[in-house]
């Protein structure tokens, strides 16, 4: 598996961090495995967690309708940890899969110490608005 450091160097969301601060990022995420088939977030339900897939293959479905699949690379959960509501999708694991997370009392700090990451948190959501538009 990936050193979380080159993972996370990966994530567009995370590309202007400085290494130093990626390294910090990572000790501050937990590792978690899912089950191919697993619900890892369902759509309505309250949730704290950020997750950037490391490893497998994961679907995303509004309204029972699948949207788009994440991969390696791909993050989902910031909505929720944004605006403190309910996820605004499901997520079921279509491979096994490995993920890093972290909690929104981690998340929002990290995102406050650098605006890089709130730029680019926020062309993620302005181009998934406009997706879901068409």
């Amino acid at each position: 598996m990936a050193d979380v450091e080159e993972t996370l160097a990966r994530v567009p969301l995370f590309s202007a961090v400085k290494p130093k601060d990626l390294k910090k990022l990572g000790k501050r995420m937990t590792e978690r495995s899912f089950s191919e088939g697993h619900t890892v977030t369902a759509e309505g339900e309250s949730g704290i967690g950020f997750f950037v897939i490391e490893d497998g293959n994961a679907t995303v479905s509004v309204g029972g309708k699948i949207i788009r699949t994440l991969g390696p690379g791909e993050h989902f959960g910031e909505v929720a940890l944004i605006d403190s509501g309910p996820r605004s999708a499901t997520i079921v694991a279509t491979t096994d899969l490995t993920c890093r997370g972290m909690s929104a009392w981690e998340f929002r700090p990290f995102v406050e110490e650098h605006p890089e990451v709130a730029w680019a948190l926020l062309e993620t959501l302005v181009g998934r608005l406009r997706e879901a538009e068409n």
